[in-house]
């Protein structure tokens, strides 16, 4: 099933999660392009909230870019398996070498507002990230290590503690807490 047909039948968990699906569903008609960077707009994402077996932890990484804690993930890259790029871009941030899908059902929705920056030396327009996010679970005792490139450090946090770690108020108030509320209907 594609994309698009799996957000046809993807129910929205809030207001957030419906107005996002609308826009995200014209998006995709745009083709192909919108899974590269090459459609320097807008194009697909495909993020990690990475859970311990208990669901009492977050996995977290301090992105150089937003210089702030947040989730872990990525650009699709022409790869249109979501699932995989979250679990791919979760490990190659955090270091672990495996993460596995609670559920290969997406897990969340939304529109991503993503500032100019600076990235291998180039300038980035401001641009948007049409994301999916899968709920992932890890082993908290494996080891850990950041990627320089992106990331300054890695590491579990409480649940709570970790979006008060965010420094990224509309990522505390609109993804993070959204996402903690709907990991507590995940039995481990």
């Amino acid at each position: 099933m594609n994309l698009k047909e799996v957000l046809m039948d993807y129910i929205p968990y809030n207001e957030q999660e419906e107005k996002d699906r609308e826009q995200i569903l014209k998006f995709l008609e745009r083709g192909d392009l919108v899974y590269t960077r090459e459609s320097k707009d807008v194009h697909m994402t495909a993020s990690a909230w990475v859970t311990n077996r208990e669901r009492s932890k977050i996995l977290m990484a301090y992105h150089n870019i937003y210089d702030s804690w947040a989730w872990l993930g990525g650009h699709a890259d022409g790869e249109k398996n979501l699932l995989l790029v979250a679990q791919k871009e979760a490990m190659e941030e955090s270091g672990l070498r495996s993460v596995s899908p609670v559920t290969e059902d997406i897990f969340s929705i939304e529109i991503l507002t993503v500032s100019g920056h600076i990235k291998n030396g180039s300038y980035v327009s401001s641009h948007l990230h049409l994301n999916i996010t899968y709920l992932l679970e890890a082993d908290e005792e494996a080891n850990l290590h950041e990627k320089e490139d992106e990331n300054s450090d890695v590491r579990w946090f409480l649940t709570k503690d970790g979006i008060n770690a965010s420094k990224e108020p509309w990522m505390q108030t609109w993804v993070y807490r959204k996402l903690a509320e709907k990991m507590k209907s995940y039995e481990y």
